[in-house]
């Protein structure tokens, strides 16, 4: 644009003084603008680089945090007590491949994986090796502490034969189903509701993995008899509300010293029947003897370990695990779990039993 401008004054013939300045003048206003420009590029140029630095910085800082908060978060939490049934497997009783793999992980930096549920030794025990439970665990909803490694009980609250029996009758002469969970087996009349469950679990387990179930026609003659075993809980289950609920008003009327399970809502599990999947509804409660409680053996086993109830998570879904929630560091409910439980719980997942919540929650608590 200079150039063109020269060249039109010198084709008018007048180049004098003031066009000189006049091409002075534009000359150098051209040159202000390149300056500008130059110092607005600069300036750009050292914003970038500044924010590419900065973002460096902020990534080192996240990473230092996450380090910091890894450590920390690993010194505090040594032991995870995990309920089984609706919260570590699904509704198929399965453990998904990433609960196994994060279990796992928190094995790995030292955090004690225990199973706490209310089945025999015989049905955890092939679950807690799939997690690397496979030191201790928690049986009949706290009426055993077992030592999986060296094959001992560490702790124990069976219910007397006395009651167990008084407890028998009453279900016989009301003719309700139920079964009674021994320290070796679980004993029934037949094949229904949660027999029928872990009988269909055993079909995929090889003989040595599988639930010990004792299929008899008189449950009180088996128990009257019994040697060397001894009674961890009663289940007593039935479809009708009406018939379940005044079936333990019998109990609770007539036995003292003992504790039943307070379950308001009903167990929902499926099963696989062919290429059909059957539901599995009742309503149920676990008797055991007074003050039995999972809290109470993982209570017994903190103080072998050394580990205060602060370095403890707990998780769990049921009224079973209330108080085990409530006194751990850190207590999770399962979403969909029963209300009392949720109250006192410090945190519910996101996810529920069937899309990794337990897995979820420790990502997000402890890896």
């Amino acid at each position: 644009m200079l150039f063109i401008l020269k060249k039109n004054l010198f084709k008018s013939r007048k180049i004098n003084f003031k066009n000189y300045r006049i091409i002075f003048k534009i000359k150098n206003f051209f040159k202000t603008i390149v300056k500008n420009q130059k110092k607005i590029y600069n300036i750009q140029a050292n914003k970038k680089e500044k924010t590419k630095i900065n973002r460096h910085k902020d990534i080192k800082r996240i990473k230092i945090r996450k380090k910091i908060k890894v450590e920390r978060v690993v010194k505090m939490y040594k032991l995870l007590a995990i309920d089984l049934d609706g919260t570590m497997l699904n509704t198929y009783g399965e453990v998904s491949e990433k609960t196994k793999r994060v279990l796992q992980e928190a094995n790995k930096i030292g955090a004690e994986v225990v199973i706490s549920s209310g089945r025999t030794i015989d049905s955890i025990r092939n679950i807690a090796e799939e997690v690397s439970a496979t030191k201790y665990t928690i049986a009949g909803n706290g009426a055993l502490l077992y030592d999986l490694q060296n094959n001992k009980v560490m702790y124990e609250k069976y219910i007397s034969k006395q009651k167990a029996l008084k407890i028998i009758k009453i279900c016989d002469e009301n003719s309700i189903m139920y079964s009674v969970y021994t320290d070796k087996t679980i004993v029934a009349h037949f094949l229904k509701y949660n027999i029928l469950y872990y009988y269909k679990e055993n079909i995929k387990k090889p003989q040595s993995k599988k639930t010990s179930i004792t299929l008899v026609q008189d449950i009180y003659d088996y128990v009257r008899n019994m040697q060397d075993e001894n009674v961890m809980k009663i289940f007593i289950c039935d479809k009708h509300k009406s018939i379940f609920n005044s079936i333990t008003k019998k109990i609770k009327g007539s036995i003292e010293d003992i504790e039943i399970l307070d379950v308001s809502h009903m167990s929902r599990k499926i099963i696989v029947n062919g290429s059909k999947e059957v539901p599995l509804e009742y309503f149920y409660t676990e008797i055991t003897e007074s003050d039995t409680d999972k809290w109470n053996a993982l209570e017994y086993l903190l103080k072998k370990l050394n580990i205060s109830k602060d370095e403890v998570i707990s998780i769990g879904d049921n009224v079973n695990d209330i108080k085990m929630v409530e006194n751990a560091g850190l207590g999770i409910a399962m979403k969909g779990s029963t209300p009392k439980l949720i109250s006192v719980a410090d945190y519910v997942t996101e996810e529920d039993n069937n899309h990794d919540g337990v897995a979820n929650a420790l990502e997000k608590y402890l890896l």
